[in-house]
C-alpha cells in the first residue's frame, strides 16, 4: 500500500515537472486609459476644432432661427396685430419652426457620422499603437482601465501610448 502511494506521488511529479518552470516566470502587465489618451491626442484635438469650424454656419442658421421664432411668438403675445397679420406670422412660424427642426436633426446626424467615424479611425489607430508599445516594453498582457478594479500607479502606460500616438499620427 505505501509503495503503491510512493509511486503514484512519483508520477504526479513527474508529471508536474514540466510546469514548474512557468511558475517562476513573471506576468508583466500594463493599465492604459485609452479614452483618455485618445482624446487627448493631438490628431483629436485638432479634428474637433476642424469639426467646430466645419459645423458652425449651421449653428449659427439653427440660432437665427430660434432668434426668429422668439420674435415671432413675442409679436403674437403682443396683441397688437391685426387677425390677418396674426394669421401671417403663426404660418411663418410654423414654417421657420419646420426648417428649424429639419436643419437640426440633419446638424445632428452629420455631427454623429463623422464623430462615429473619427473615433472609430482613432480607436484602431491606439489599438496599434498600444500593441506596439506593449511589444516593445515586453507586456504580456495590457488592461483597459476601465475593466481594472486596482492597479498600482507604476502599471499605468496612459502617457506613453499618448505620446507614441502623436509620434505615429501627428496632427495634419
Amino acid at each position: 500500500m505505501f509503495r503503491s502511494m510512493a509511486i503514484r506521488a512519483g508520477l504526479l511529479c513527474v508529471a508536474l515537472a514540466p510546469f514548474a518552470t512557468l511558475a517562476p516566470a513573471q506576468l508583466k502587465v500594463a493599465v492604459v486609459n485609452v479614452q483618455k489618451a485618445m482624446l487627448e491626442s493631438d490628431e483629436l484635438k485638432k479634428v474637433s476644432a476642424d469639426m467646430e469650424a466645419k459645423y458652425k454656419p449651421k449653428q449659427q442658421e439653427l440660432e437665427k432661427l430660434q432668434t426668429d421664432l422668439q420674435s415671432i411668438q413675442q409679436q403674437l403675445q403682443s396683441n397688437k396685430l391685426t387677425q390677418q397679420a396674426q394669421a401671417d406670422l403663426t404660418v411663418q412660424g410654423q414654417r421657420k419652426q419646420r426648417d428649424a427642426t429639419r436643419l437640426s436633426d440633419d446638424l445632428q446626424q452629420e455631427l454623429d457620422r463623422d464623430r462615429q467615424e473619427i473615433l472609430g479611425k482613432a480607436a484602431q489607430n491606439m489599438q496599434v499603437v498600444i500593441k506596439k508599445l506593449a511589444e516593445g516594453g515586453g507586456y504580456d498582457l495590457v488592461v483597459d482601465v476601465s475593466q481594472a478594479l486596482y492597479f498600482k500607479p507604476a502599471m499605468d502606460i496612459t502617457d506613453q501610448a499618448l505620446a507614441a500616438y502623436n509620434k505615429t499620427y501627428p496632427a495634419k
